[in-house]
């Protein structure tokens, strides 16, 4: 199991540290534990699946680390900034520059065409119009969807939506990608393809990949490691099968 430094601080390589943070909340007299002292590093570069059954705590985990929902106790740590250090303001620059996201939902906003809604965070950053609708294209055409510009997302097929939200997650550039059951809205053919575009960013933009999953096999296929959480706590760290086939791909062994 991967444990921060004793100071709290990461090293320069660790992309994601949490210190034994916690997230519960009150319902009525009862105290539910969504997230229990669970303490991790992540390397920049790293494919990493949480794993595990629903309300296990990886959903929670993964709002803490984007900046979502803050911990009820411990520090988050992204790329050596204290979550709890920034504002609400600093944390939407942090959402909208260093942290992409895609939900299992798509989350595209039904009346924009998909060129405007890749272009979105761009706009919420005042890129140039010329520059942001380039950028967009570009991205666009990287997932294979160029041609579908000005459709809007009631017009694709749900793979389709799924890519133009990873276009999206993509546009600014951010140095991670959350990932929130990116293929559960989606059939087993259309979900590899979605899994194959997350890998590609991951090896070929070097793009640290934090991905949540019920699915055992998705993760072992995918990602190089595999973090398991049952009731709020962290259970099992283990390397996947396929770090070892990108070790051997990369020559190192």
């Amino acid at each position: 199991m991967s444990t921060p430094r004793t100071d709290g601080n990461p090293s320069p390589e660790i992309a994601v540290l949490t210190d034994n943070i916690c997230r519960h909340y009150q319902m009525g007299e009862a105290l539910i534990p969504a997230v229990d002292g669970i303490s991790l590093e992540i390397r920049s570069g790293e494919f990493v699946a949480l794993l595990g059954t629903s309300g296990s705590g990886k959903s929670s985990l993964l709002n803490l680390i984007a900046g979502l929902d803050r911990p009820t106790s411990g520090k988050v740590v992204v790329h050596g900034s204290d979550l709890a250090d920034l504002s609400r303001a600093e944390l939407a620059k942090y959402r909208l520059h260093t942290v992409g996201m895609v939900f299992q939902s798509f989350n595209l906003i039904p009346r924009m065409t998909l060129l405007e809604n890749v272009e979105l965070p761009m706009r919420i950053a005042e890129v140039n119009r010329n520059k942001r609708e380039a950028l967009a294209l570009k991205a666009l055409e990287r997932v294979g969807l160029g041609k579908r510009k000005k459709h809007r997302p009631v017009e694709l097929s749900g793979g389709e939506q799924q890519r133009a939200s990873l276009a999206r997650a993509l546009i600014n550039q951010p140095r991670l990608l959350l990932a929130d059951e990116p293929t559960g809205n989606l059939d087993s053919r259309t979900g590899t393809e979605i899994m194959n575009f997350i890998r590609e960013f991951n090896e070929s933009l070097g793009m640290t990949i934090v991905m949540v999953t019920h699915e055992r096999a998705l993760a072992e296929q995918y990602a190089r490691r595999m973090i398991s959480l049952a009731d709020g706590k962290l259970i099992d760290d283990r390397a996947t099968a396929s770090a070892a086939t990108a070790v051997v791909r990369r020559g190192e062994l």
